[in-house]
């Protein structure tokens, strides 16, 4: 009998304002302390809100990404020669500003050719599903056969351009803190994100490296609803959920974690949790569910791969990420939030969500020994 091919997750790395490496994620989001503050990076005296999550020493975006996925191929035990012949897919911003640097279909060749990969690129700027939905079609590669491994990488780097559109659109928490399913939610608010993560067959097994976790499961939906605002009622979302647990073969009983994309804003917030209780019937007021950009900030392109590092982790560690800043129930989110301090669990699969302007979602379904 034939063994199914699974995507595995064999190296992975992490920067974000909560410190650099993987490790360095996982303690922050346990520790549930948010990292927001001052933005020293450039000039905020004009915008309502001044506070972001950023680290107070960072590199270029390029320098950044570059790190990251030559660490992710280290951890996944890649010397140069096995990193020949490696796709690598990245996550990036699609608008950037004339002579601010490389266009991202050029970074992603400079990229592979900095760090030893030699198969095919490609590049996503579908906005805050562009690094979950590049993680689903590596999956999909390796599941069906076409590749052995695959590099996902993704970055963001809080910049003035974005942050002064979010502010402009009064999307910015005006309290400094962001409170996903929570009574008094004002937000969100930015964060730096650079991920990079190596998805391979079994051919990490083959050399002795044990994974961190698979992605069992995704799905992908649009809610063509509105330009800015998800589909109240959640179908969209929970198309993506099904799907993802569809794929893996899985009941919603098995999900014992919901990494949710929650924002912190009230109308997507409530529908999110409208599409868990879609998704997964009555087991959607018992599965904990926690957003850790509470703690990171939103990473825009970079926060799919950036949450499924931290989901993957806190899963194989078998403790679940507290949601910060809540101040109380709200009654449009009946969900089971992690409240106080993290929560420990036995649950062997979790989802990690994202969603996007435009209706576009995302659910990858992570899955440990």
């Amino acid at each position: 009998m034939v063994e199914a091919r699974v995507a595995q997750l064999t190296g992975m790395h992490a920067v974000s304002a909560l410190g650099r490496g993987a490790d360095a994620q996982l303690a922050g989001v346990l520790a549930g302390v948010p990292a927001f503050g001052p933005v020293g990076r450039f000039d905020t005296a004009a915008r309502r809100v001044t506070v972001a999550a950023t680290l107070p020493e960072v590199g270029t975006l390029p320098d950044e990404l570059a790190f990251a996925i030559d660490a992710a191929c280290r951890a996944a035990g890649l010397n140069r020669a096995q990193r020949t012949g490696c796709a690598l897919l990245l996550a990036v911003h699609g608008g950037l500003t004339p002579g601010a640097g490389p266009t991202p279909t050029v970074l992603a060749g400079q990229l592979a050719t900095r760090c030893g990969l030699s198969g095919h690129t490609r590049v996503y700027t579908s906005a805050c599903v562009s690094a979950s939905t590049a993680v689903a079609d590596a999956a999909a590669q390796i599941t069906r056969g076409e590749v052995e491994r695959v590099v996902v990488a993704a970055g963001y780097l809080v910049e003035p351009d974005q942050f002064a559109l979010f502010d402009a659109g009064r999307a910015l928490a005006v309290d400094g803190a962001v409170r996903p399913f929570s009574a008094g939610r004002r937000g969100l608010l930015l964060g730096d994100g650079v991920a990079a993560v190596v998805l391979e067959s079994s051919t990490g097994r083959r050399r002795g490296v044990d994974p961190v976790a698979t992605v069992a499961g995704w799905g992908r939906s649009g809610d063509a609803f509105h330009p800015c605002q998800p589909e109240p009622g959640g179908t969209g979302l929970a198309r993506a959920v099904n799907g993802a647990l569809r794929r893996a073969g899985l009941p919603p009983q098995a999900v014992g974690y919901v990494n949710a994309n929650a924002t912190g804003t009230a109308q997507s917030d409530a529908a999110e949790a409208a599409a868990l209780r879609r998704a997964l019937d009555a087991h959607a007021t018992r599965v904990p569910v926690s957003s850790t950009k509470s703690v990171h900030g939103h990473a825009l392109e970079a926060s799919g791969l950036l949450e499924l590092v931290v989901t993957a982790l806190a899963l194989r560690h078998g403790e679940l990420p507290v949601n910060a800043g809540w101040l109380g129930p709200d009654e449009s989110c009946p969900v089971n939030v992690v409240t106080d301090r993290p929560q420990r669990t036995t649950a062997t699969h979790a989802l990690t969500l994202n969603a996007a302007f435009g209706g576009a979602n995302t659910a990858l379904l992570v899955g440990v020994r």
